[in-house]
């Protein structure tokens, strides 16, 4: 794909964005989004703006909101599943103390809704090799396994998440931009079921869902790199004040004493800004007007106090329902139980549009 249709597509997107974005406010009974997370780890100040807030807002605004902890997708570039329940409690825990509500957002886990799975199957028969390799995100996968051969299930990510979003009937997914291959992989495979499989006069199996893009700004981590857990520059939403205050005294400046909000000549001070600007709401330029030459330890320190304050109360309560396992567990399967019932209901449509409804 050209740069044009690249931008073109982006913009289309933004467009579309806008509509829905308004569309939400009049009734936002009529989208269901879905959207999720691998359970690798702890989640960070980067998720927290790119996609908790938002799914949160999301969820307060009335829209009907389905999040997947997606175990079976740790496997597609491991070769174990690591502490993988602790993983998941802590994933439930930060959901929850961030302000998502089980009585109005249903969360569930890949591994215990078997139908979902099973969609794979036919799925997978509409799409080709080709296709998957041309994939970003494979494509990105497969760049970074230095010869290592790539895993079936890494090449068929993309109709896993196609399964992910339509065995609930979502027409709405939350993404950044660079996710919106994926989106449109999902509403491919879509067009050719219904194209393949649906039933002249009748509605279509499947909806086509749309994206929303996120409007957050990627923020760093504190060594001016892409915030990665990996790379150990990260600030969790888990961390104690003292562990936050620790990540943000060693964060990369630079060795002007003036501090200024220019994200393309000083980007590792600019990002300070943006995070403290994002934890207070005021704007970036009025917070370094208000430092002046303070240096980068006011930054540092500013910065500090800005994202505390911010997670002190999701720290508190998640500190709480971290010692209350039997709730989230039972949150949980509560979530699994409904999403079940929609997986099955899901796959039943399927097999009665490819005739393989069966007498018992």
């Amino acid at each position: 794909m050209t740069d044009n249709s690249n931008q073109a597509t982006l913009a289309r997107a933004k467009e579309r964005s806008a509509e829905i974005q308004a569309h939400i406010d009049k009734d936002p009974s009529v989208f269901r989004i879905l959207t999720g997370d691998r359970p690798t780890g702890r989640l960070h100040l980067g998720h927290y703006f790119g996609t908790l807030k938002g799914r949160v807002e999301l969820q307060n605004r009335g829209v009907e909101t389905w999040i997947v902890i997606a175990d079976y997708q740790v496997i597609t570039d491991r070769d174990g599943v690591g502490p993988l329940q602790e993983r998941v409690l802590g994933l439930l825990a930060d959901y929850l103390a961030a302000g998502l509500d089980p009585e109005q957002t249903t969360i569930f886990t890949h591994s215990a809704i078997p139908a979902l799975n099973q969609l794979m199957l036919p799925f997978l028969s509409l799409v080709t090799e080709a296709e998957l390799h041309r994939n970003p995100t494979v494509k990105a996968e497969l760049d970074a396994t230095d010869g290592r051969a790539m895993s079936g299930l890494l090449l068929t990510y993309p109709v896993h998440q196609a399964a992910d979003i339509l065995f609930c009937k979502a027409n709405l997914v939350p993404v950044g931009q660079d996710q919106l291959p994926h989106l449109e992989q999902t509403r491919v495979v879509a067009n050719r079921f219904d194209k393949r499989y649906g039933r002249s006069g009748d509605k279509p199996v499947f909806p086509r869902p749309d994206a929303l893009l996120s409007a957050a700004p990627s923020i760093l981590g504190t060594d001016g790199q892409k915030m990665s857990k990996s790379r150990g520059n990260t600030v969790e939403l888990a961390m104690t004040a003292d562990e936050t205050a620790k990540m943000f005294k060693k964060a990369k400046t630079d060795a002007d004493r003036v501090i200024t909000y220019d994200p393309d000549n000083r980007p590792e001070v600019s990002n300070l800004l943006l995070l403290a600007s994002m934890s207070t709401g005021e704007a970036p330029e009025m917070l370094a007007e208000r430092i002046g030459d303070g240096g980068g330890g006011a930054l540092k320190a500013l910065v500090t106090e800005s994202v505390n304050d911010l997670l002190a109360p999701i720290r508190q309560r998640r500190a709480e329902l971290i010692q209350d396992p039997g709730y989230l567990w039972n949150v949980l399967a509560r979530g699994n139980e409904i999403a079940n019932e929609r997986a099955n209901l899901t796959l039943t449509e399927v097999r009665q549009a490819m005739n393989m409804d069966y007498p018992a």
